[in-house]
């Protein structure tokens, strides 16, 4: 059983999640950190600092230090971390007790990276480190089966990555994981507004676009909206209106690619768990879950039962914080 010391730590590319077995999530922002570039000295994270993206002063820089599921920059994210444990310690009584933690961490992270992620936890404070990978964290974080000898079907579109998983008996019997998730997405918005309308518009913009009129293929939507951006021939700020056809052309080479990688694991599928996902299908978690009509389109390409879990962008904090007493035996002591 958890006390309010034990945590889950979701330490994702674009958010970082904490949750509590008593409290549950006690922190979810995105996981940019501002600093001074001249002194080093931390300006803000989270929320705050995302803000700053794109507003900020030359001597000011805000980046996000994990780059498609891992650590890119260690300092940074271990600025990061720390400041996250001083904001939610006094609520927890962390203040007073070095807290235990089951970190998520990629299916196909490298011993170098997973040790990246245990030591900024211990330079943070954590008394036990624990690993769990991240498609295991977020079945769990889904109520699906884990620990059954059934075949669990995870997908978990994050920002960075997606990582495809059939996981049965608490352990991963294949996987396929795929640079393309929600940021690239974001890239392809802008690259096709740069193109087709010479406007240069930045990550945030993208990223409301995403959200706002954002599809799969052969999803209807009505309402575009209209986007602002500086002229890259003439340099003039102007504005135009966007379609969610024009956008829905934009990400459909990425999103084709995420479902071969999907049906690149279901045809690694043993054959006595075939029946399994042909009745239970496949559940998407992360934030690329939320995207318009991909449940549908998902399960017309791959001709399996395609589900969205509740909290899908809370799925694997959610995994992390319930894997100590879900699954005792599946979680990788610290090196």
């Amino acid at each position: 059983m958890f006390a309010s010391s034990e945590l889950g730590i979701d330490l994702g590319t674009m958010n970082v999640r904490l949750f509590s077995q008593t409290k549950g999530i006690v922190f979810d922002e995105p996981a940019a950190v501002a600093y001074n570039r001249h002194t080093g000295k931390l300006m803000a994270i989270g929320q705050q600092a995302k803000q700053m993206i794109g507003k900020a002063p030359a001597h000011i820089e805000v980046t996000y230090p994990l780059q498609n599921g891992v650590i890119a920059d260690f300092e940074r994210a271990k600025m990061l971390l720390q400041q996250v444990f001083k904001q939610v310690g006094n609520p927890l009584g962390l203040a007073f007790k070095k807290p235990s933690v089951v970190m998520s961490v990629p299916f196909h992270a490298t011993s170098v990276e997973r040790r990246s992620f245990y030591e900024i936890a211990q330079h943070c404070g954590a008394k036990h480190i624990h690993f769990i990978e991240e498609p295991v964290a977020a079945a769990i974080g889904a109520d699906l089966p884990v620990s059954e000898p059934v075949a669990n079907v995870v997908v978990h579109l994050g920002a960075g990555k997606t990582e495809a998983a059939i996981i049965s008996l608490g352990g991963v019997v294949a996987c396929r994981s795929l640079r393309i998730g929600g940021n690239r997405l974001d890239e392809d918005i802008i690259q096709y507004v740069r193109q087709r309308y010479n406007l240069l518009i930045g990550e945030q913009t993208a990223e409301q676009v995403k959200i706002e009129i954002g599809s799969t293929p052969g999803t209807s939507l009505t309402q575009g909206m209209t986007i602002h951006g500086r002229d890259v021939v003439t340099g003039f700020l102007k504005a135009i209106s966007l379609d969610p056809a024009e956008v829905q052309h934009a990400l459909k080479e990425s999103l084709l690619q995420i479902a071969e990688a999907i049906r690149a694991v279901l045809e690694e599928c043993p054959a006595e768990l075939s029946g399994d996902i042909i009745d239970h299908g496949v559940v998407l978690t992360g934030g690329g879950a939320l995207l318009h009509g991909i449940e549908q389109w998902l399960g017309a390409e791959l001709h399996v039962p395609v589900h969205v879990a509740p909290n899908p962008s809370e799925a694997v904090a959610i995994g992390t914080g319930k894997a100590l007493r879900a699954m005792p035996k599946q979680l990788s002591a610290a090196l």
